[in-house]
């Protein structure tokens, strides 16, 4: 049975929705009718370019009404589209292009320049478009779709199809072409959409994470098309100044971030009064939200943060807090659809309360990792995927988050989560941003080191960290405190606001 995920999101919006707004970027307003002429019309343009079915083409957009249309009209192609942070460096967008052998890159005019020194050397590029304006040797994405039909019948494909592909990095070695497929899209959207955040054509959305990350894909494009919702989307870095304008021109009701940004907001001048926002809920994910984040959030503007966790391999978030049932220091239950287990270093359950590595079984599992048969049968385990992030659960059986299983410490003997602590040091009203790695002692024991971004008005003295030390001391295990604390800053954070520990051991 043939079934096409760009049909099943967008098709079926057309009968009632035609002169609905779908979406609202920094040029202007789009209907669903008109984003359904843009989709088709490129679909045409991918076609006219003689490329066949499974054809990877490589998307390398800011967020605006381009990036949808793109990807869409890849997939209504039944070609491949391959999405890709806009903040790489030529070096890993060379190896993106040669690992996944796209034919096509569609990219930013502002992005461009990053391709040019590895462009010539491509085996498999056949064809470069350019959203805005194009220079030699590239093609006008505008141009090429004024010069197609306004109609376009879609591929053959089936659920288990490719559909599109995300890169997934690790702490070590080249990225991972992980591969979902068309069936997938769908499972999603009500999953998690529907069944958790309760989305209805009403809601007007905004998600400052960037449509190439999985987290702002679902957000931006899966979950408001699939009930016929409005998307508002910004190609700017979404620093508070710019997602407080965002919120206040347009009033969403539904918000999108990261721990780093809801952090930043909170520390920001903008808007306080609930009623000037309209938030009906707010999402995390990324990272694991601290506490004292979500709760100085809900007295601030009057909507909780659903704190959740999602992975590239899983598409999405699966486990999640629930409007109604928030409990700030937690990551919630499984989202509907999902099963979610612990295991030891053994490989056997770990007993309610102790920390085990997170393994996830649910409908959005991607195919595996392009060309990559040892990390494939390392993490896709049958039904289940091993996350690398460990958890515990309490004693109503709701997951807490404790790291990545790579940043987890053992001082003393016993493991230590580097989030606990950090939980601990951001309650304390100096701390703005903190992150705990491990660090060895003189005897080459590991125990903790914090880096700290300090709060306005707090200076960086021998005192306040001295300070911070004795406020974790009171609130934790002795094993589990910070024996040294260094301030910065700025925490190293990835393009989608993660902070990259790996850089803060090595300094």
């Amino acid at each position: 049975m043939t079934y096409n995920a760009c049909v099943d999101l967008l098709d079926r919006n057309l009968p009632s929705r035609r002169d609905k707004l779908a979406y609202i970027d920094d040029c202007g307003t789009y209907t669903y009718g008109e984003l359904a002429e843009r989709v088709y019309r490129f679909s045409n343009v991918l076609k006219g370019l003689g490329l066949s079915m499974e054809t990877r083409v490589l998307l390398c957009l800011q967020d605006g009404i381009d990036f949808p249309v793109a990807a869409l009209g890849a997939m209504r192609a039944g070609m491949v589209p391959v999405m890709v942070s806009t903040l790489l460096r030529p070096a890993e967008f060379d190896f993106m292009l040669r690992d996944s052998r796209a034919q096509v890159l569609v990219v930013s005019e502002r992005l461009l320049s990053s391709f040019t020194s590895v462009l010539e050397s491509q085996p498999f590029l056949r064809e470069v478009i350019v959203s805005g304006t194009p220079v030699d040797g590239c093609q006008s994405m505008s141009a090429l779709m004024a010069q197609t039909g306004r109609e376009c019948t879609p591929a053959p494909t089936v659920a288990d199809d490719a559909c599109l592909w995300q890169y997934s990095s690790g702490s070590t070695g080249n990225p991972k072409g992980t591969v979902h497929l068309h069936g997938s899209l769908a499972r999603v959207a009500q999953a998690y959409g529907g069944d958790v955040l309760g989305l209805t054509a009403n809601d007007l959305t905004f998600s400052a994470a960037k449509l190439f990350f999985g987290y702002g894909f679902g957000n931006g494009l899966i979950f408001p098309l699939a009930v016929g919702a409005t998307s508002v989307l910004m190609a700017e870095r979404p620093t508070p100044e710019a997602v407080f304008a965002r919120l206040l021109a347009y009033r969403p009701s539904v918000f999108y971030g990261v721990p780093t940004l809801y952090s930043g907001m909170l520390a920001s001048s903008g808007s306080s009064r609930p009623q000037d926002l309209g938030l009906r809920l707010c999402v995390s994910a990324g990272e694991a939200l601290p506490p004292h984040i979500g709760e100085q959030w809900r007295q601030r503007f009057g909507a909780d943060i659903l704190d959740g966790l999602g992975s590239t391999e899983m598409l999405h978030i699966f486990v999640s807090n629930r409007p109604g049932s928030v409990r700030y220091g937690t990551i919630g239950s499984p989202v509907p659809g999902y099963q979610l287990r612990l295991l030891g270093d053994d490989g056997m359950p770990v007993a309610r309360g102790d920390v085990g590595e997170l393994h996830v079984k649910g409908p959005t599992s991607a195919a595996g990792y392009w060309n990559n048969r040892p990390k494939t049968q390392a993490t896709f385990l049958g039904e289940w995927t091993r996350t690398g992030d460990r958890c515990r659960q309490d004693d109503d059986g709701r997951f807490i988050y404790c790291g990545r299983s790579d940043d987890m410490l053992k001082v003393s003997g016993i493991y230590v989560s580097p989030f606990e602590v950090e939980s601990v040091l951001g309650c304390h009203p100096a701390v703005r941003e903190v992150a705990v790695v491990g660090h060895a002692d003189a005897a080459g024991l590991v125990k903790p080191k914090a880096f700290v971004v300090l709060a306005a008005g707090y200076e960086p003295t021998a005192a306040m960290a001295e300070e911070l030390k004795s406020h974790a001391r009171g609130e934790m295990a002795p094993h589990k405190y910070p024996r040294w604390i260094e301030f910065l800053t700025e925490l190293p954070k990835t393009a989608t606001g993660k902070i990259q520990r790996f850089r803060l051991r090595q300094i």
